[in-house]
This record gives structure tokens, sequence and C-alpha cells, in this order.
């Protein structure tokens, strides 16, 4: 199978971290143990998140004198793809000996016109507490909102239309490389007057950016790894029951929330919809039990998985 998987940003930093880079490093090392079984049986293509990264530099950046104004989000976040590639990278490289690993720093084409550019709603960098918030918000020029108990930073999502570098990406996965790319969703880019590409000032879903490439790359099933076992109907309540198979239509019907699985939801369903394949969202330990049906909740058509022979075949039904 070729699998795009998609990983949260908490297989790098969890809440309450700080956001040091031995821990970090240490946390992409127990991430990559766990995707290199995926890659001993699959191609393998990962993204990942760069949210509390870049608010990181952004925070760095902007306290830095020497700058006359701090540096765009478009460059933040080609850093942190950097960054964090070369840590994934390098971890990889460890758990595959032999293997051919690549780290790319991608562009997410979207549109200029996307309306999220007037209503920031992606979260970035690290959690305060709400007076804090307001006050570095007041400070910074800052759109702050609430993120659970806490409160952090949010700039404008727009979604992505396509990844810039997909052909290179299809090439090297053709070659029998596992490939990261599209970190953070990839550095939004949009087309000028002259038709030239030029960096946005946005944070593109990591998520939504992998169901894109994902179907580009005619994957035959996107995984949203995360820090939770599947996607739950009265999640935080005594009646919370997790869904293990649904179809596109019953997850949207849940109305999730848009600052937290919302944007995992609409990615796998986007790509059930579009392409006939598979999604799944589940914990990063438990990515093989997801892909054998095992674990995880899975989004198909008809909302029933058992396993990678109810797969149709590679292409099979695409346009």
């Amino acid at each position: 199978m070729r699998i795009v998987v998609a990983l949260g940003g908490n297989a790098l930093l969890r809440r309450g971290d700080k956001p040091d880079a031995d821990i970090q490093i240490a946390n992409v090392q127990l991430a990559a143990a766990q995707l290199a079984k995926l890659a001993n049986e699959h191609e393998l293509i990962i993204t990942h998140g760069n949210g509390p990264q870049v608010g990181v530099l952004a925070l760095e950046s902007a306290n830095d004198e020497r700058l006359s104004r701090a540096y765009p989000l478009d460059t933040l976040g080609a850093e942190t793809q950097g960054m964090i590639g070369y840590w994934l990278l390098q971890a990889m490289q460890n758990a595959l000996p032999g293997r051919q690993v690549a780290t790319m720093v991608c562009q997410t084409l979207v549109l200029s016109g996307d309306p999220a550019f007037a209503n920031p709603t992606k979260f970035v960098g690290e959690v305060y507490d709400e007076e804090t918030a307001k006050r570095i918000a007041r400070e910074r020029g800052w759109v702050v909102k609430a993120d659970g108990e806490h409160f952090r930073r949010v700039v404008g999502s727009p979604a992505p239309q396509r990844v810039i570098e997909t052909r290179l990406i299809r090439n090297l996965v053709n070659s029998g490389a596992v490939v990261i790319c599209a970190g953070g969703g990839g550095v939004p880019v949009i087309r000028n007057e002259k038709g030239q590409l030029q960096g946005a000032e946005a944070v593109i879903d990591k998520d939504l950016t992998a169901a894109v490439l994902a179907e580009d790359l005619e994957a035959d099933a996107l995984i949203i790894l995360t820090d939770v076992d599947g996607v739950y109907e009265g999640y935080g309540t005594a009646q919370a029951r997790m869904v293990k198979r649904a179809t596109p239509m019953r997850l949207r019907e849940m109305g999730l929330p848009a600052g937290s699985m919302g944007p995992k939801v609409e990615a796998a369903c986007r790509f059930v919809e579009l392409t006939g394949d598979m999604a799944a969202i589940g914990r990063l330990e438990d990515a093989l039990d997801i892909i054998a049906g095992h674990s995880g909740t899975i989004v198909t058509p008809g909302g029933n998985y058992g396993g990678p022979g109810d797969l149709r075949p590679p292409g099979m039904g695409r346009i």
C-alpha cells in the first residue's frame, strides 16, 4: 500500500512540555520507531505538524531588537520544516538502516482571496492563561482565542490547493524512498499578478494538506495519527463512545469542533469522498493495528473495513 501519514504535533511536543530541542528529538525518535514498522511493509509519505515550533520562532523573532520587523510566517514555516524534517530524517534513517529517506521543504499553493486570511482560526505557538495571552496579544498585535482551558495565538489558515513539489515527491516514492514532506501543511504561497509564487502570511492545516497530497499521489490510505485512539461521540462526557467505523456523512453530521478534531475529520472525509479509498484517525502507537482494521476510527465510503484486503486495487475508480 501507499500510505500518507499525518503526524500530529503531540508526537514532537506534548502539552505542558518545554519546547527544548532534546525533548522534541526524544519524542521524534519514539515516533520514528512506530513509523518504521509501517515503512517496512508499505510505501510511506510522512507529513507533520509545526504549530508549537512556529510559535517559538515567532516569539524569538518578535523579541529580537536587531530586526526592524519580525520574520513572516511563511519563512518561519520553512525554518520549522527544515528543523523538524532533519530530526525525522535522522530518526527514520537510524530506524531503517539501508533504506533511502528524504526530507523536502515544500510549498503549498493557496488562493489569495481565501476568506481565511480575514478570519484567523489556526492555533500556533505555546499555551497561555487568559491574562497572559491577552497581554501578549496587545503587545504583539496578535489575535488569541481559547484552546480548551488555555489560550493560544491564532492566524489565518487558507485551504490548501496543491503541493507545488508533488511530482518530485512522487518520483522519490517511486524510487523506494520514505519521504518526509509538506511539514506544517507546507509553506503557504500564492501566485502574484505575474504568475510567480510568493509567500503568504498564514499557516496551513497539515491534515488538510495531507489529504490533498494523498489524493494527488494516488495513495491507498490517509492515516492521521494523534494522541487519542479515535473519534468520539460525546467526547469528555460520561456517555463518550468511540466511533470505530464511519462514512464521511456520519462523521460530518457529528459537528466536531473546528479547533481540535474538526480539521482531522474534514481531511479524512475529503480524501475518502474524492478517492473512494480509506482514511483513519488514531494513536501513533496503533499505526499498524489501524491498517489491519483493529484500531482507530476508520472512514470508508460504505463505513466497512476489515483490513487491506478490502481496499480497491490501486488507482481503481480514479479519473
